[in-house]
């Protein structure tokens, strides 16, 4: 068995573009506490930074075969960590913009046609978030929730278990609930009743 300890930076990343999964291990617990470190330097939540930091290897993981070699791995993933970083706060200031916008609208007593201007915006961006679910995933979710079939047909319809479209729908509703914050999550609810 190879000792992947002793690789280089360069080595690890040569076999991870090949798909080695010993190699991803290596790296993530070279680098894990680091970045963590890193992440937490900047957010001050040891919960976000853990959620920076399986973003960014869950990244790395997908894009393995088009990593540079001959880049600093650290400085990369440093970097990775800081993108990552400010995505979470520019995906932040839009969240805050629309809770405010909320906010504002119920105090106002606004007109109906603003009412269901929002209304479309608000569906809008749930209905991207569901866009940016994986595809199997995605596909369960919208089987259940705009076809409203049951985890046995859709089971039946895609080939799979009832058990694997549960976890599927499971993961789907947490993965929506982080991405929208606990208030779009609750307004999906107006969308799709049967969540």
């Amino acid at each position: 068995m190879n000792d992947y300890g002793s690789y280089s930076d360069v080595d690890l990343t040569e076999l991870l573009r090949a798909g080695d999964r010993n190699a991803f291990v290596e790296i993530y617990n070279r680098y894990k506490f680091i970045l963590h470190n890193h992440a937490w330097n900047k957010l001050r939540s040891k919960e976000e930074a853990q959620d920076v930091i399986h973003e960014v290897f869950s990244m790395v993981w997908d894009k393995r075969e088009h990593l540079p070699v001959n880049r600093n791995l650290s400085g990369y993933l440093y970097s990775c960590v800081h993108n990552q970083f400010l995505n979470m706060v520019v995906h932040k200031k839009v969240k805050d913009r629309y809770i405010s916008s909320i906010a504002e609208f119920a105090a106002s007593g606004t007109v109906q046609t603003d009412h269901l201007v929002r209304e479309r915006m608000l569906k809008d961006i749930i209905d991207r978030e569901i866009d940016e679910l994986p595809p199997r995933m995605r596909e369960v979710f919208l089987l259940s929730r705009r076809q409203h079939l049951s985890h046995r047909e859709i089971a039946e319809m895609m080939g799979i278990t009832e058990q694997t479209v549960k976890k599927q729908m499971v993961y789907a509703l947490k993965i929506l609930k982080k991405k929208l914050g606990i208030v779009l999550f609750l307004v999906m609810y107006l969308f799709y009743p049967n969540l």
